[in-house]
């Protein structure tokens, strides 16, 4: 494994910002780290990439524990954070080169034209840093922690402040990169991380409560499934709650209907049938399926005001 997280534990006086986590990352995973507004994922990122020490538990990068090893760790970690800090005052071509040096990268000047062309900053390379868009600069910052071709991308909201355009470049890079890498993403764009991510942990109030795939968390999120129904004219609702297992029907309105079940059977052959069996008109039928903010949502014991 690339990363290897043990019993992991954060204390600010009398806080725990991060209460004995575990997990691994591995070569070729992209593993989305998702979580509540202060939950813990920065903390937990910022030990990882030796910014901050632990109070308890054990990480190591590549074999290299982050006490211990903390320059090795460093060597093979590319690191965007949060908030992306940057020398607004350099240019961006000079920004890089200097990066560059840094990591003691050896033919720098192909090693940053290369990470230009692949973030898409070769009309910006001679702007000032400073000058540039919130976008350009996430690109800046996404440019120098690939720089040094770490074994390890650990990515804080990579992708905040793009366009719509800018988004669909980056999450193709991300895509590359984490066919040859371990890279762990951080987001609140639930889309984004369904887009990207091979598997997910989901951190509240510093604990882990979930760690799997997306489509494993989906299919446990609830048992409880939800059509809406339309027909051309009223029904029965005691026929059709009694024409398949139906836990409840809800009437919303013209000839609307929410239809419940805790059946694991696909129940719409069945509201078909009834249609047809009562010569009425289906007009339309749509199956609620879960989504990572549902399955964010319940884990995080989010309920709406």
């Amino acid at each position: 494994m690339s990363v290897i997280v043990s019993n992991l534990t954060k204390i600010y006086g009398d806080q725990k910002a991060v209460d004995n986590i575990s997990f691994e990352a591995k070569k070729g995973e992209i593993l989305g780290f998702l979580g509540p507004n202060g939950a813990g994922k920065t903390t937990t990122m910022k030990m990882i990439t030796c910014f901050i020490p632990q109070s308890e538990g054990k990480i190591s990068v590549c074999g290299y524990d982050v006490e211990e090893q903390p320059m090795e760790v460093r060597r093979r970690i590319g690191y965007l954070p949060e908030h992306n800090p940057l020398y607004l005052d350099m240019y961006v071509k000079e920004y890089l080169l200097f990066v560059a040096g840094l990591h003691k990268v050896q033919n720098k000047m192909a090693a940053v034209s290369e990470m230009i062309e692949r973030t898409g900053l070769t009309r910006e390379q001679h702007k000032l840093v400073g000058s540039l868009s919130k976008g350009y600069r996430q690109r800046v910052g996404l440019a120098q922690a690939m720089l040094h071709n770490p074994d390890v991308l650990i990515l804080d909201e990579p992708t905040s402040g793009l366009d719509p355009n800018q988004l669909i470049e980056i999450r193709k890079l991300i895509r590359e990169l984490g066919e040859e890498k371990t890279v762990i993403f951080s987001s609140h764009i639930m889309q984004e991380v369904q887009a990207l991510c091979d598997r997910v942990i989901i951190i509240n109030q510093g604990s882990m409560v979930a760690n799997d795939t997306i489509a494993t968390l989906k299919s446990n999120v609830s048992k409880e499934k939800q059509v809406t129904v339309t027909f051309l004219r009223k029904v029965d609702e005691k026929q059709l709650k009694a024409c398949a297992p139906i836990s409840s029907v809800k009437n919303l309105g013209e000839n609307n209907y929410l239809i419940t079940t805790l059946s694991m059977e696909d129940i719409r052959p069945a509201i078909f049938y009834f249609a047809v069996k009562h010569e009425n008109v289906l007009l339309e039928m749509h199956q609620k399926v879960s989504t990572i903010e549902d399955v964010f949502q319940e884990v995080t014991n989010y309920t709406e005001a």
